[in-house]
């Protein structure tokens, strides 16, 4: 979760502190899963690998990174990707939608199913807007901190 995501400059629709709050709700009581902060506490511009260098730097291990088929197509664009392409693996969710899952030349992959879920936060954010439900949509405590906040509700 990015304190100033590079590619979203001016485009990001929550703050971050919000944001965090959503996420860290979500995950309570999902073993094997925990929400950091790491991204949002640091200064200047968000970018993937300062965050994977300061995982490894904080616990040694092989780290995946998790992208949708659209994401895996322009990772070459990000910055240091040739540093990325060194420290990651790449986690291609196949999102149903054609989108070709092949990674870029010379990255290493891992494909990863799932069943289509015909939801995109855009389409959630515009839900709420007009003040109709993503119960079901999203976990229920995200969407109790959703509905707490008054987030993306355009007031």
């Amino acid at each position: 979760m990015a304190g100033d995501p590079w590619q979203k400059r001016g485009r990001v629709c929550a703050p971050a502190d919000a944001r965090f709050e959503m996420v860290a709700a979500a995950l309570d009581r999902v073993e094997g899963f925990e929400a950091s902060r790491l991204e949002i506490d640091r200064e200047g511009p968000t970018y993937t690998i300062d965050t994977v260098e300061a995982l490894r730097r904080e616990r040694p291990r092989e780290l995946f990174l998790i992208v949708g088929s659209d994401v895996a197509a322009s990772v070459e664009t990000w910055h240091r990707a040739d540093d990325l392409r060194a420290a990651v693996t790449l986690a291609i969710v196949d999102r149903g939608d054609g989108a070709a899952s092949e990674p870029p030349p010379g990255w290493r992959s891992l494909p990863v199913q799932m069943p289509r879920l015909d939801v995109s936060s855009t389409d959630l954010r515009r839900r709420i807007a007009a003040g109709e439900s993503v119960d079901f949509l999203v976990p229920p405590p995200a969407a109790r901190v959703l509905r707490a906040r008054g987030l993306y509700t355009g007031g």
